[in-house]
C-alpha cells in the first residue's frame, strides 16, 4: 500500500511533456480543466465544451458592422478574387453568416451540414437552433490567403425601422460565441454612416471582454475631403466612448479597402500607411495563434474557477428540507451580495466575475440542489495547471515561432497572397522608393545627385589626407538640429570602414541619411546594399 502511495507520488511529480503548445493545451483542458467545468455546469452558463477543432483551427478574422459598410468587399480586397456565394450592394445583402476557409475545391457547405463535421469547430453553433443554421454556410476556395486564416462575414446590421425585426435568433449570442473564439475583431464604419443603431450596440455589448482583440476601421474615407475626415474621425471618437466605455482611446484604422480609384486623394499617403499598419497586425495572427489560444484558455480557466465559487456557495445556502424555492428567489436576488462575498473570501479580481445581470437570469432555470458543494481538490488541479502546465507551455512559445519564422516559403508564420503580397513584392509597397529605399535597383549611388553640396561643406571642414575628424564632422551635422542618438546612428553607419573619420564618400552618405530623417523616414538600422558607396563596397565584400 506504501509502496503504491509513494510511486504514485513520484508519477505526479514527473512533468508531462508536450511536443507543441497546442497539442498540450488540448491535454491540460480534458485532464484539468474540463471535470471542473463538467462538475459546476459551466457550459451551461458561459461556453460550450472545447473540442479538438478548437485548438487546431486556423486564426479566424470576424467582421462586424453595418450594413453596407464595406465587410464583404474588404474580405474581396484581402484575397484579391470573389468568394462562393459573395453578393455586394448598397443594401443589407449579406444576410447570414459566411465562414470563408481555404480548400482545395470551390464550393458551399450549408449551415446544418457544417455544424455535423467532426473536423470543423462550429459543432457547439446547433444550440441556436435552425433559424440560425438556415443563416450560415461555409464558403470554402483556394486562395493563399486562407491557407492561413479563416475570415468570418456577418449580416449587415441594421438601423432605423429594420432592426425593429426579429432576426429569428440570438444574433448577439452569435456573435459573442465567435467573439470568444477568433483571434481578430474588426468592427467597420462607413465615413458616411457614423450612427450606432440599437442592434449595433448590442453587438458591441456583445464582445465586450474580448478588447484586446478588436480593430476599429474607419472604410470609405476617401469619399471624403481633408477637413471632412477631420470632422468625421472626431465624431466617431465620440460615438465609440459613448459604447466601449473605456478610458483609452481606441485605435482606429483610416482607409479605403476596395480596389476602385480613390475619389479623394489628398490623403493617399496617409490610408498607404493606414492600411500598411492594420495589415501588419493580422499578417502576425498565424505566428501568434498559440499564444492567443493560451491566452483564452487562461481567462476561461479564471471564469470557471469563479464559477465553481458562485455554484457551490449557492449549494451550501439551499435548505434541506422545505422552503427551497423561496430560498432560490431570495440567493438569485441577493446575487451581488454574493458576488461581494466570494471576492472578499477568496480574494478575486472583481473584473474576473461573469455579468450578474445575466446570471440572475440563467439561475432561473435551474435547481439549485442539484449543483455540487465545493470540491478543493478539482480548484488544486486548476491552480497547479495555471501555475506549472500553462507556464511551461508559456516557455515553449519563443522557440516555436522562432522555428516558425526560420521555416522556408508559405510555412514562416506570416499570410502570404492576396493584398498581403504587394507589401512585399511590389513597387507600390508602402515605402518603396521613399526615404532609405530610394535608389534600390538603380546603377548610379543615388547620393551622386546632390553630392557636389556635400563636397562643397567637406571642403569646408578643413580635410587632412582627404579625411574629417569626428568633431570637425560633429560641428556641423548638429546644425541639422537632429537628436544625437539619431546622429550617432548615422555615423555610425556612414563611418563604414570604422577608422573614426569620414572621407568624402562617407561624408555624403552621412547627409544622405540626415535628410532621410528630416523628410519624415526613418534611419535604416544596417546600411542598405544601394546606399553603400560605390568605393567602400570591396570592404563591406570582404567584412
Amino acid at each position: 500500500m506504501l509502496r503504491w502511495l509513494s510511486d504514485d507520488s513520484k508519477r505526479r511529480k514527473e512533468p508531462e511533456v508536450f511536443n507543441n503548445v497546442v497539442e498540450g493545451l488540448k491535454k491540460v483542458y480534458k485532464s484539468k480543466l474540463l471535470p471542473l467545468e463538467e462538475t459546476y455546469r459551466f457550459h451551461d452558463f458561459h461556453s460550450p465544451q472545447l473540442d479538438e477543432p478548437d485548438f487546431d483551427a486556423k486564426p479566424m478574422i470576424l467582421l462586424i458592422g453595418q450594413y453596407s459598410t464595406g465587410k464583404t468587399t474588404f474580405i474581396r480586397y484581402l484575397l484579391e478574387s470573389d468568394f462562393p456565394g459573395i453578393r455586394i450592394g448598397p443594401e443589407p445583402t449579406t444576410d447570414r453568416f459566411i465562414a470563408v476557409m481555404g480548400a482545395d475545391q470551390e464550393g458551399i457547405i450549408p449551415g446544418n451540414a457544417l455544424v455535423v463535421d467532426p473536423k470543423k469547430q462550429f459543432r457547439p453553433l446547433t444550440k441556436f437552433g435552425n433559424a440560425f443554421l438556415n443563416r450560415f454556410q461555409c464558403s470554402h476556395m483556394r486562395n493563399p490567403v486562407l491557407d492561413s486564416i479563416t475570415i468570418v462575414d456577418t449580416p449587415g446590421i441594421l438601423s432605423g425601422e429594420k432592426q425593429r425585426v426579429d432576426r429569428g435568433y440570438d444574433f448577439a449570442g452569435v456573435l459573442e460565441w465567435f467573439a470568444e473564439r477568433v483571434d481578430r475583431i474588426i468592427l467597420l464604419f462607413d465615413a458616411h454612416k457614423l450612427d450606432i443603431s440599437d442592434e449595433f450596440r448590442r453587438a458591441i455589448e456583445a464582445i465586450k471582454g474580448h478588447d484586446d482583440k478588436i480593430r476599429i476601421v474607419l472604410n470609405k474615407a476617401d469619399m471624403i475631403d481633408h477637413q471632412q475626415l477631420m470632422r468625421v474621425y472626431g465624431a466617431l471618437m465620440w460615438s465609440l466612448g459613448k459604447v466601449l466605455n473605456t478610458p483609452e482611446v481606441a485605435r482606429v484604422y483610416i482607409g479605403s479597402f476596395w480596389d476602385q480609384p480613390l475619389q479623394f486623394d489628398q490623403n493617399r499617403r496617409l490610408f498607404e500607411l493606414e492600411e500598411m499598419d492594420l495589415f501588419r497586425d493580422l499578417q502576425l495572427l498565424p505566428r501568434n495563434a498559440a499564444l492567443r489560444k493560451l491566452n483564452d484558455l487562461i481567462k476561461r480557466a479564471r471564469l470557471a474557477k469563479v464559477h465553481a465559487y458562485i455554484i457551490s456557495h449557492l449549494k451550501k445556502e439551499m435548505p434541506s428540507m422545505f422552503g427551497k424555492d423561496s430560498k432560490k428567489k431570495e440567493l438569485i436576488n441577493k446575487l451581488p451580495d454574493t458576488f461581494a462575498q466570494l471576492q472578499r473570501e477568496h480574494q478575486i479580481s472583481p473584473g474576473d466575475f461573469p455579468d450578474c445581470k445575466r446570471m440572475q437570469e440563467q439561475l432561473q432555470h435551474h435547481d439549485f440542489t442539484k449543483f455540487h458543494q465545493l470540491r478543493p481538490k478539482l480548484l488544486e488541479t486548476v491552480d497547479q495547471m495555471l501555475a506549472q502546465d500553462i507556464a511551461r507551455l508559456m516557455q515553449m512559445i519563443p522557440t516555436e515561432e522562432r522555428e516558425m519564422a526560420a521555416s522556408p516559403g508559405d510555412a514562416d508564420g506570416n499570410i502570404h497572397g492576396g493584398a498581403f503580397e504587394g507589401y512585399t513584392e511590389s513597387p507600390f509597397g508602402v515605402g518603396r522608393g521613399e526615404g532609405a529605399d530610394a535608389g534600390r535597383g538603380e546603377h548610379e549611388w543615388v547620393v551622386e545627385a546632390k553630392k557636389y553640396e556635400y563636397d562643397d561643406k567637406f571642403s569646408k571642414l578643413n580635410p587632412i589626407n582627404g579625411k574629417i575628424s569626428g568633431a570637425a564632422a560633429k560641428s556641423e551635422m548638429v546644425k541639422s538640429k537632429l537628436p544625437n542618438t539619431v546622429l550617432s546612428k548615422i555615423w555610425k553607419l556612414a563611418d563604414i570602414d570604422k577608422d573614426g573619420m569620414l572621407d568624402t564618400d562617407e561624408w555624403a552618405l552621412a547627409n544622405h541619411l540626415m535628410q532621410i530623417k528630416l523628410d519624415g523616414h526613418e534611419v535604416p538600422i544596417q546600411l542598405p546594399e544601394h546606399l553603400i558607396p560605390p568605393s567602400k563596397r570591396t570592404i563591406v565584400e570582404e567584412s
